[in-house]
């Protein structure tokens, strides 16, 4: 399945680690993209990236439950504006729990387009109504704004401060399945 979801103006799709390593490479080697990341989210080559692309499957593979890091590509250029995910929270000591985050990176050039907002929309109704997770989580480093008014505009409910993620306090989100989430198909 390379398709996941479409919607007015983005394709979510999974990773062609052969086309897609570049482009996400210049992405990840954005200093400011990776502002709030940390610079273990740099890859130190496109041959790098490309390798974390291909674990990024195989991973998706293996777990088998539907979650993974798919690329946002724009309808209209074709060209990748960024990264959507739905992956396990990791704990303190980065060991994967139950818990469901969703997360988004977007190229530069791509902020303040709503990419973020309308690809999250999609996952979190790909998320609830056809993976049925009975929550899904966001976490937000507190200076990170641009994040925070996503999550906002997701209408996710705010949980406060925590440190029980990647070892760092973060500000925590939860949205839980509405009777039917309007999105992809709803006019």
């Amino acid at each position: 399945m390379t398709h996941l979801l479409e919607t007015e103006r983005l394709i979510i799709r999974n990773w062609i680690p052969q086309q897609d390593a570049e482009q996400v490479f210049a992405i990840y080697n954005d200093p400011e993209v990776i502002y709030f990341l940390g610079s273990a989210a740099r890859p130190p080559s496109i041959e790098v990236q490309r390798q974390h692309l291909i674990d990024s499957l195989e991973e998706s593979e293996q777990l088998k439950n539907g979650t993974g890091s798919w690329a946002i590509v724009e309808k209209d250029t074709k060209k990748i504006a960024g990264t959507i995910m739905l992956s396990q929270l990791p704990d303190k000591n980065r060991i994967p729990t139950q818990e469901i985050e969703v997360g988004w990176h977007l190229k530069r050039s791509d902020w303040g387009k709503g990419y973020a907002t309308e690809a999250g929309r999609a996952i979190l109704e790909y998320g609830f109504n056809q993976l049925h997770l009975p929550v899904i989580y966001a976490v937000v480093k507190p200076g990170h704004l641009a994040s925070i008014h996503v999550t906002e505009r997701l209408q996710m409910k705010p949980l406060g401060l925590t440190s029980n993620y990647y070892g760092i306090e973060l500000l925590l989100f939860q949205q839980t399945p509405p009777d039917k989430i309007k999105g992809i198909g709803d006019r």
